[in-house]
C-alpha cells in the first residue's frame, strides 16, 4: 500500500492514515486506518464524493462543536 497522509491529532496513541492500495479491486483501492486497527476501503470515486463534501462544509458543523 501506498501512504498518502497521516491525519494526526499530536498524540502517542497512533493516528488515522490513507493509503492507495494498487493491487485492490477497484471499489476498496482506497483504505483509511484508524488508531485503533480498524480500517475502511472504498472507491477512489467515494473518496472523490468525500473530499467534494468536505470541501463543501458538509462537516464543518461536527468539527466546530467537537
Amino acid at each position: 500500500m501506498r501512504h498518502i497522509a497521516t491525519f494526526c491529532g499530536n498524540c502517542d496513541c497512533g493516528c488515522p492514515e490513507l493509503f492507495v492500495d494498487e493491487s485492490a479491486v477497484p471499489d476498496k483501492r482506497v483504505v483509511i486506518t484508524d488508531d485503533f486497527g480498524q480500517r475502511i476501503q472504498m472507491s477512489v470515486a467515494q473518496l472523490a464524493d468525500l473530499v467534494a463534501d468536505v470541501r463543501r462544509g458538509v462537516l464543518d458543523q461536527i468539527v466546530v462543536s467537537s
